[in-house]
């Protein structure tokens, strides 16, 4: 909580501990996971997992459009609908693993990655 307190712990990454997460307005919790997994949570429930990713999820972020992004150690960005979980798109081109995404102010999704190179 907001003294510092843990307010739970979500069980069933079975083995695989989360190395992102984003929290949608509505409060479901999306996890990126080492096994390239994105675990979806509501009200403390596991409701989906996302799969798509064959490496290490590095980042996710959340439009204000109901999309989820994800970019991973496997050189890609994925693009996912937060209502139902769809695969909406990959985008490829970067040469390494995916570290970093932001939204731009005018909607533009940025990212970046190891071997210098920044998409949009």
């Amino acid at each position: 909580g907001i003294d510092g307190s843990s307010l739970g712990v979500l069980e069933g990454h079975l083995g695989n501990s989360a190395a992102r997460l984003a929290v949608a307005a509505d409060g479901t919790l999306f996890a990126g996971v080492y096994d390239g997994t994105i675990r979806v949570w509501s009200e403390g429930e596991h409701v989906r997992t996302l799969i798509g990713h064959t490496d290490v999820v590095m980042a996710l972020m959340l439009d204000t459009h109901g999309k989820l992004y994800s970019s991973s150690a496997d050189h890609t960005v994925r693009v996912w609908s937060t209502a139902d979980g769809t695969h909406l798109s990959t985008l490829h081109g970067h040469g390494g693993r995916v570290f970093s995404l932001a939204l731009g102010l005018d909607g533009t999704v940025y990212s970046g990655s190891e071997e210098s190179s920044h998409w949009l």
